[in-house]
């Protein structure tokens, strides 16, 4: 079985892309350069958005999860598993982490990339708000 999520969202200039266990993307429009997670801003979907589908898929840890984040000829493939503590509650925002910890906004755990795994000059045009960043998500089991 398989689920895919669509995506928009925009850069911002306070975008570090520098944390060392997460990322984040947000609907949120405004954020300060302590959100080194965060790597898009103004996102269609929080976490609560995603299709039932998708969120079906991604409570089982038997589900590998992907997210594909591109920017311009740029792209980030990101894989990690799912879990069963998954709630995808949150109303703005979605989290991937390395770790296996858990809240409403966890999207996957165990992923193989953070926020400063990402390559250089993809971060610098996530600093442009006027970049549009289209991301992908895949859940498959």
């Amino acid at each position: 079985m398989r689920a895919t999520v669509h995506i928009e969202a925009w850069g911002h200039k306070n975008i570090t892309a520098t944390n060392r266990s997460t990322f984040e993307i947000t609907k949120e429009r405004d954020i300060t350069e302590k959100g080194d997670c965060i790597i898009a801003v103004n996102a269609t979907k929080g976490a609560h958005e995603l299709s039932e589908e998708f969120k079906k898929l991604a409570s089982s840890e038997k589900t590998k999860v992907r997210a594909s984040i591109t920017v311009g000829d740029l792209k980030e493939t990101i894989i990690g598993k799912g879990a069963c503590e998954l709630t995808f509650t949150h109303p703005t925002d979605l989290v991937v982490r390395k770790s296996s910890y858990t809240c409403d906004r966890t999207l996957m755990i165990r992923s193989n990339k953070a926020a400063n795994s990402f390559s250089r000059e993809l971060v610098q045009r996530l600093k442009n708000p006027h970049q549009t960043i289209k991301i992908i998500l895949i859940a498959e089991s």
